[in-house]
């Protein structure tokens, strides 16, 4: 079990500098906006959970978040050209996609032990279209373990041709709709009914998400129960 989540001084400092840099940078290339900024708790510890399209969205959210979140990444992006130097200065927790690892759920709950928030992705992986995927179970696995509030977050225009059409002066609309707070309901009973109930309440999660993003974004999630709610609401 890790003892304490330490970041070391020199990712401290390079977070100062490139936030601020990367909001210039995003503002410079394309249209933000950004709703529900109010919706983001004052302090202490909570996951912020978002739909992942493209390498844009994390970059994104970690530059305009009124904190400095800690965020998980897949292992192969430190050592992708161009995006491993980020990562580096930046820094992050490395996990491999669809393996369960202890150690890393360890080191994603000591940060949140520490207060602070925590940037995931419970797709696991990019789908580089727009569209929801179902949220990975190992994601469920740890969101019920955290037993702390959620917070969903829906990123609209980071598709992979972003930075082409920016270069290319079009400015494109970078949106990102932040929801309220969600806090979960734990798994109990046995195994399967664990399982099953941790795999809702990812489910939960993403629908919320989903809420947040037009039609054509909602993917697999497109006719929860939740989201269909909240269409059948907006109709009227």
């Amino acid at each position: 079990m890790v003892e304490k989540y330490v970041i070391p001084a020199g990712n401290r400092v390079a977070r100062k500098l490139l936030r601020p840099i990367f909001r210039g940078l995003f503002r410079v290339l394309s249209k933000i906006t950004i709703t529900g900024l109010e919706n983001v708790p004052a302090q202490g510890a909570y996951l912020i959970a978002i739909n992942h399209i493209s390498l844009y969205e994390a970059p994104f959210v970690v530059a305009f978040w009124p904190q400095e979140p800690e965020a998980v990444g897949a292992v192969d992006i430190w050592s992708r050209a161009g995006q491993s130097t980020l990562v580096r200065l930046y820094g992050g927790i490395q996990v491999h996609r669809g393996k369960f690892d202890r150690k890393v759920v360890d080191t994603m709950l000591m940060v949140l032990k520490d207060g602070r928030p925590l940037l995931i992705a419970p797709e696991g992986g990019r789908s580089h279209k727009p569209g929801l995927r179902r949220a990975f179970p190992g994601v469920a696995y740890f969101m019920d373990k955290a037993r702390v509030p959620v917070v969903p977050v829906g990123i609209v225009g980071s598709t992979d041709d972003f930075l082409k059409r920016a270069l290319h002066a079009e400015r494109p609309v970078l949106e990102m709709h932040i929801g309220a707070p969600l806090y979960l309901p734990p798994a109990n009973g046995t195994v399967e009914e664990k399982r099953l109930a941790r795999q809702q309440n990812a489910d939960l999660v993403m629908a919320h998400i989903a809420t947040l993003l037009p039609e054509d974004y909602r993917g697999v999630y497109a006719n929860h129960p939740i989201v269909k709610q909240k269409s059948l609401e907006d109709s009227h």
